[in-house]
Parts: C-alpha cells; sequence; structure tokens
C-alpha cells in the first residue's frame, strides 16, 4: 500500500497514464511477462529506483519508462520494503495446470 505522501501521486492522471503506457509497451514487447522472473504475468508496475519524500515530484524518476518494470506481484514482495508489512510474504494462491486459482491458505489446506 502507497505511503500517505505518496497518495495523491498514484492518484494522479499523470501516473495513471504512465502506468498504463508502460504497462501496454510490455504487452507489446513480450506479452506482459515478469520482467524479474520471465515465468509470470506482470501485473505491477514498480519503480527501479525508491520513491521517496524528497523526489516524488521529480518526473525523471516517477514518470520514466527507464526507471520502471512490469513485475508479478510475488516478485514485487521480494523487493525491500515492497510486501505486506515490509517483509516477505508466503503468496495466497497459486495456478493449476488448467489456470484455475488454489488457495495456498492453511485455514483452507489445513495438516493432516
Amino acid at each position: 500500500m502507497a505511503k500517505e505522501w505518496a497518495k495523491s501521486f498514484y492518484n494522479s492522471k499523470a501516473w495513471q497514464q504512465c502506468r498504463d503506457s508502460y504497462i501496454s509497451e510490455r504487452i507489446a514487447i513480450d506479452g506482459g511477462i515478469c520482467e524479474v522472473c520471465g515465468s509470470s504475468q506482470g501485473s505491477i508496475v514498480h519503480h527501479k529506483k525508491i520513491l521517496t519524500q524528497s523526489n516524488i515530484s521529480n518526473p525523471d524518476i516517477t514518470l520514466k519508462h527507464s526507471n520502471l518494470q512490469y513485475v508479478c506481484k510475488e516478485c514485487h514482495d521480494k523487493f525491500e520494503g515492497h510486501g505486506v508489512g515490509g517483509e516477505k510474504t508466503k503468496p495466497l494462491f497459486a495456478f493449476d495446470k488448467d489456470g484455475q486459482p488454489v488457495s495456498l491458505r492453511e485455514i483452507d489446506n489445513p495438516p493432516l
């Protein structure tokens, strides 16, 4: 989740247009595959240089495609400070061979 000081940027039309154009570019290049693992579908546009309060107003950092990556959630959560609570987390689901979601939560799959 975006930090309070970054919410107005992430809600801005400039960011939404930049994000959408980057996703379109990646889809045209390789179908939108994660730029980190190369095997999962991308779902998050990640800033390579972390946004801070001091650079959030710098379009060379926030809106340049050269500072962006299209990544899957699993890879995104591995970047420092990007997982839930700032820690690496286990995924809550996976996909079976037919592409159907399968829960990985213990509550749905209690130990035997």
